[in-house]
C-alpha cells in the first residue's frame, strides 16, 4: 500500500538554527498519526515542508506517492492544511468564507453549494453560517477553519496544533470530529504537545525532540516498551542535588527498582521504573526511611506517553515546554538590550 504520507531524512535549517536535523515518518491512508513534542521541537517546519510552504534542505517528501518537491501543485491538491493560527476573514460570513475557499480550489461551480452545505452540517456550524466570522467564539472560528481545510475533501488533513487554546467542550468537538473523518476514510495528521490528545486520538505516534524523531509506534507500544509501572518521588519540595544522587543509589539496589531518573527541572524529583507490584510505593519508602531519607510525596501510576517521553529524554515534555520558553524569553530580552 503506498502510504499517505512518506517523509524521509528531512533536514531544514534556519541560518545557525538547525529547526529539522533528520525527521523520517510514514502515515498510512485512513488513519490519525500524531506527530508529539514540544514548541520549538521542528513540528511545524516538518508540517510546512510537507504543505509546500517551506522547502527543505534536504531530504524526500511523498503524498499518495507523488513528490512535494518535484510537483507541489499536484501535492496541494490532495492535502488540506489547517494552521495553528485560525486565518479567517472576520468581515466575512461563515457562508462568504468557504464560498472564496472554493473559489481558490477551482472546485466545479454545480457542486459548491452542495459542498458547502455538506461541510457546514460536519462540523455544526448550520446555524452560524450566515452570521459574520468575527462574532464567533474561538472554538467556533477553530471549526470554520477546519471547514476551510476540508472543503475540497483532500486525501490528507494536516492540522498543526488544532485545539491550542480552546476550552474543553470545543476541544472534545474537534476529537469527535476527527474521529468522523478517519471512520470516512480521510488520513489526518496531526501535531500536539497535548498527551491526552494524541494518546486519545492517535493511531499511531512520532514523537519528535530537537528536530529528530526520538520514538514511534502505537501509544501502546510506546508504553510497553517503556515497560514496568512508574513512581514519582519527591524527597523534599526542592532536594539537594547530592541528595537525590543518595536517594537514587539506595533505590536502585532495590529489587523490584528497574531505573531511576532525576529530573533536576522539577526540584531534583525522582522518576522510577518499577516491576508491577502492590506493594512498590511501600517499599520505597521504606527504604528511605530506614536510610534517613524523608518522604515529601509520592505517586504511582502506568505508564503514559509522558514517560516514553522522559525514558528518550531524560525529561518531561513539561519540563521541554517550559525550557523551550526560557530560552525564546532570554532572546527576546538579548535582542531588546540591543536596540
Amino acid at each position: 500500500m503506498t502510504p499517505a504520507v512518506l517523509i524521509e531524512k528531512l533536514q531544514k535549517r534556519y541560518g545557525s538554527v538547525e529547526a529539522v536535523k533528520e525527521v523520517s515518518l510514514e502515515v498510512q491512508p485512513g488513519e490519525i498519526f500524531g506527530l508529539l513534542g514540544p514548541n520549538g521541537a521542528g513540528k511545524t517546519t516538518t508540517l510546512r515542508c510537507l504543505c509546500t510552504l517551506t522547502e527543505p534542505d534536504s531530504g524526500k517528501i511523498e503524498v499518495s506517492g507523488i513528490s512535494a518537491i518535484d510537483n507541489p501543485r499536484a501535492v496541494r491538491q490532495r492535502l488540506g492544511y489547517v494552521a495553528q493560527e485560525v486565518a479567517i476573514d472576520k468581515v466575512l460570513t461563515g457562508r462568504e468564507l468557504l464560498e472564496l475557499q472554493a473559489a481558490l480550489y477551482h472546485l466545479p461551480k454545480a457542486s459548491i453549494k452542495s459542498r458547502i452545505a455538506e461541510t457546514l452540517k460536519l462540523l455544526g456550524l448550520d446555524e452560524w453560517a450566515d452570521k459574520k466570522s468575527g462574532t464567533y467564539s474561538g472554538g467556533l472560528k477553530k471549526r470554520l477553519d477546519l471547514a476551510a481545510g476540508l472543503l475540497h475533501q483532500p486525501d490528507v488533513l494536516v492540522l498543526d496544533e488544532p485545539t491550542v487554546g480552546l476550552d474543553i467542550e470545543s476541544r472534545v468537538a474537534v476529537w469527535n470530529f476527527l474521529r468522523q473523518l478517519r471512520e470516512q476514510g480521510t488520513t489526518v495528521l496531526i501535531t500536539s504537545h497535548y498527551l491526552e490528545e494524541i494518546d486519545a486520538l492517535a493511531d499511531r505516534v512520532a514523537i519528535i525532540d530537537r528536530g529528530t524523531v526520538i520514538s514511534s509506534g502505537t501509544p501502546s507500544e510506546l508504553k510497553d516498551q517503556v515497560g514496568g509501572e512508574r513512581i514519582t518521588l519527591r524527597i523534599r519540595e526542592f532536594s539537594p542535588l547530592d541528595e537525590a544522587e543518595k536517594a537514587r543509589s539506595l533505590l536502585e539496589e532495590l529489587s523490584i527498582v528497574q531505573e531511576v531518573i532525576i529530573n533536576s527541572a522539577q526540584g531534583n524529583s525522582l522518576n522510577l521504573v518499577v516491576t508491577p507490584d502492590s506493594n512498590a510505593l511501600s517499599t520505597v519508602q521504606q527504604a528511605l526511611q530506614q536510610a534517613g531519607l524523608p518522604t515529601f510525596g509520592i505517586a504511582q501510576s502506568r505508564p503514559s506517553l509522558d514517560d516514553v517521553y522522559l525514558a528518550a529524554t531524560g525529561r518531561t515534555l513539561l519540563d521541554a515546554e517550559l525550557a523551550a520558553a526560557g530560552s525564546r524569553d532570554l532572546k527576546a530580552e538579548k535582542k531588546a538590550s540591543m536596540k
